[in-house]
């Protein structure tokens, strides 16, 4: 790959560009001192005994057009990127103009945020003009995984149930969004034992959340559950700090049922929510993650805005 970024590129595209432009002016030279070769505004080239190729000149208009087109390629490529390699004496570049837009815009949204500095989350999640603007914010940069609804789907998180891998407090989903998480459980089939074993484990995961079960192969699995402990702990509530699921809340991201289970233990899982922190601002995280907290809220923060305007 890195062929592709050699300087010989930056060289090969100068001359073709250069050699370009040079050929349609040699182009056009020639074609202006061409003589006529016979009286009657002919060539002198004759095909199928009377068909004559005639010799009219190009319009001295479109000639001229044709010049000040080379010209101005010729003043573009000097002051702006087009040879290669070369920067071009304005030192224009689209990541430059990029990074100006987006500094032009912060400055913009900048008094639109400041508003919502001394708001706590719940006082955020009951006013509607900062819901509206953290809508907008999740449908554009989160609504590709977790659905416009943000219910999510098998393997994306649903963010309107209060089930949290990391902890739902604001804080928590800043973190979130800003640093983005990689959730993974390592392969246990080993661990637990046989496939048998690992059969008895899915079904006393299955007990734990009063869901259908074989009961007696829930109680063989209960003492090979001890290396699952590790992260879901003990009771298999789980631990938020790590990331481990709660497995007794009937909350099953990807599927629920025996077959789902003994995939997850044998084969593990590899989850990533990408980082946003680069990509959008402080005041842009913390009024999403209000709007993602309000999902799952939104009755305090309706009785934090009542308690409010009662005062």
């Amino acid at each position: 790959m890195s062929d592709f970024f050699h300087n010989g590129w930056s060289i090969f595209i100068a001359v073709a560009t250069i050699g370009g432009i040079v050929g349609c002016l040699v182009l056009l030279l020639l074609a202006s001192k061409r003589k006529v070769l016979a009286d009657d505004n002919t060539t002198g080239h004759v095909w199928d005994e009377d068909l004559r190729e005639l010799n009219n000149p190009l319009p001295r208009w479109w000639m001229g057009l044709f010049v000040l087109t080379i010209v101005f390629a010729g003043v573009y490529l000097a002051f702006y990127p087009g040879l290669g390699s070369y920067q071009g004496k304005l030192g224009w570049s689209q990541i430059s103009q990029y990074e100006a837009e987006v500094e032009k815009a912060r400055a913009q949204i900048e008094p639109i945020y400041a508003q919502f500095e001394a708001m706590d989350v719940e006082q955020l999640a009951a006013n509607a003009q900062a819901m509206g603007i953290g809508e907008r914010l999740f449908v554009n940069n989160c609504a590709q995984c977790h659905g416009s609804d943000a219910r999510g789907s098998k393997g994306f998180p649903n963010l309107t149930d209060n089930d949290w891998l990391y902890g739902g407090s604001h804080e928590a989903i800043i973190e979130t969004i800003t640093n983005g998480r990689h959730g993974v459980m390592p392969p246990m089939a080993a661990a637990v034992g046989t496939s048998e074993d690992v059969r008895n484990v899915a079904h006393y995961v299955l007990s734990l959340s009063g869901s259908p079960h074989d009961s007696i192969a829930a109680q063989l699995g209960k003492a090979k559950f001890g290396v699952c402990a590790a992260c879901h702990g003990a009771d298999g509530k789980g631990n938020q700090a790590l990331g481990a699921p709660n497995l007794t809340d009937k909350v099953w991201l990807h599927g629920w049922g025996e077959q789902a289970i003994i995939s997850a233990i044998t084969n593990g899982r590899d989850n990533q929510m990408p980082a946003h922190g680069d990509k959008l601002t402080a005041p842009q995280i913390r009024v999403l993650a209000a709007y993602v907290w309000g999902l799952s809220n939104r009755a305090r923060g309706m009785e934090s805005a009542q308690a409010d305007a009662a005062r």
